[in-house]
């Protein structure tokens, strides 16, 4: 489904900047700024993006020493 859209000259847009901000959130419109005629711009409203978890936390961890060498840990069965 299109969101509404309405088409709306510049310098009307210019004189009722925040009051169409507003109704942009509000209502879920769009709104298209002219200018002599021709689409210029067009004000949609902000859409939060959920968080990515797949890498979220690439950068966070630190490696020490060689992480492919095999471990040299003695251990005992009977322990």
């Amino acid at each position: 489904m299109k969101k509404q859209e309405e088409v709306l000259a510049a310098g009307t847009f210019k004189s009722k900047c925040l009051k169409l901000m507003d109704d942009v959130q509000k209502r879920r419109i769009e709104i298209v700024i002219t200018k002599r005629g021709k689409p210029v711009a067009k004000l949609i409203p902000y859409e939060e993006k959920p968080p990515i978890l797949f890498g979220f936390m690439k950068g966070t961890a630190k490696v020490n020493g060689d992480i492919t060498a095999p471990i040299n840990v003695k251990w005992n069965a009977n322990d």
